[in-house]
This record gives C-alpha cells, structure tokens and sequence, in this order.
C-alpha cells in the first residue's frame, strides 16, 4: 500500500511538473533553442573541416532544427516578454510578424538542407542557408551577452 502511494505521489509530482512546463513558453523556448544550438555543432565542425562528415548526424541535427523551429513562433505571445532570463528582444513583440517569418525560413532551409546535402561538399555548399537564418534571429531580436 506505501509503495503504491508513493508512486502515485510520484507520478502527480510529474504531471503537474510536465503542466508547469507546458504553461512557461519561455522554458519551452529556451529548451528548443537550446536542442537547436546543440544540433548545429556537431554541423559546424563538419563544414569547418573539424570533424568527420557524418551524414547520420547531419539528418539527425537538420531535423531538430526543423522540426524545433517550426514550433518557436507560438511560444512568444505576447505575455512572455520579460521574466524566465529570457534574452528576448521587446522588438520581436513590435515586429512580431517578420520575426515570425524568420522561423519559417529557418523551418524551409533545414527541410530543404535535408534533401540536398549527401556529403561533406554539400554540406559545406548549403549549410549557410540554415546558419544564415539563426544569425539574422540572433543578430537582430537576442540581448547580447554582458
């Protein structure tokens, strides 16, 4: 009987953490944008010549960025601008339209990257198209860090 309560505590601890998260769009934000940070290393040293090509890895790492950015556009309404550490720009909210559509592009170019790089030349000859997408994100709607 303890051990059947303690599991159902444990799976109530779990579910109301699993809702808390659902509900913070900042934490959501952050965590796939974080996957799709990570997802771009292991690309980037590829095209640099610092690592092997690996094109497991880099279907792997394409589809989280798709599949990631295709989300992040409704998770920044209009009640999350400040709080969670958020390093979100008040202009995204003023702009929130050509922000979006960033998120779009970033979804277009790494579906298409998936379809055209086979090899360590493609990758190195398409994979400005997706970096180029997070860059113009970062450069115009990310605080810098101090």
């Amino acid at each position: 009987m303890k051990k059947r309560l303690g599991i159902v505590i444990a799976l109530a601890v779990l579910a109301t953490g699993a809702a808390i998260a659902q509900s913070d769009p900042i934490a959501q934000r952050k965590a796939i944008l974080k996957d799709i940070g990570e997802a771009t290393k292991p690309i980037a040293a590829m095209a640099k010549g610092e690592a092997r090509y690996d094109s497991a890895v880099v279907q792997k790492s394409l589809a989280t960025i798709a599949d990631g950015s295709k989300k992040l556009p409704d998770l920044f309404p209009a009640n999350s601008k400040t709080g969670g550490d958020t390093a979100a720009l008040p202009k995204i909210w003023d702009e929130k339209t050509k922000f979006d559509d960033l998120f779009v592009k970033l979804t277009a170019a790494a579906s298409a990257a998936q379809g055209t790089i086979k090899d360590e030349a493609t990758l190195k000859a398409n994979i400005g198209g997706v970096f180029g997408n997070c860059k113009s994100c970062h450069d115009d709607y990310r605080a810098k860090k101090s």
